[in-house]
């Protein structure tokens, strides 16, 4: 089963496409004048270091040269793995021409709306 979905923020706004494998998440992100693969994010659950009665994630990333999508990558990874307590795969490419910093923090933000998305249709149990 698998879902696109995105935002609606009105500037920067992202999308992504969302499959279950298994049991396990595979999710594209993208948004811009130029979507590609900028970024991978391999996310699997695990005891908080802290609370190990609370579920955490550990992931790793690989970051093509010159982009610079793999801390949002990583963040939405480690969010959905320890959410849904799955592995979880994430590709990230974003680019628009010349984005000030205001414009990367509504990136960031988007981001992070993108993700709540995604986990409110996970936890309808629709894929």
């Amino acid at each position: 089963m698998e879902f696109t979905i995105k935002t609606n923020e009105g500037a920067y706004d992202l999308e992504a496409s969302v499959r279950r494998i298994g049991e396990d998440i595979l999710v594209a992100i993208w948004g811009g004048e130029k979507p590609h693969i900028g970024a991978v994010s391999v996310a699997q659950p695990r005891p908080s270091l802290r609370d190990p009665q609370v579920t955490s994630a550990t992931a790793s990333v690989i970051c093509l040269s010159g982009h610079k999508e793999d801390e949002l990558a990583k963040a939405a990874s480690e969010i959905l793995a320890s959410v849904s307590k799955t592995n979880v795969v994430i590709t990230a490419g974003i680019h628009w021409d010349n984005l000030d910093k205001e414009g990367i923090q509504k990136v960031i933000r988007n981001s992070e709306v993108l993700v709540d998305l995604i986990l409110e249709r996970l936890s309808k149990g629709t894929i």
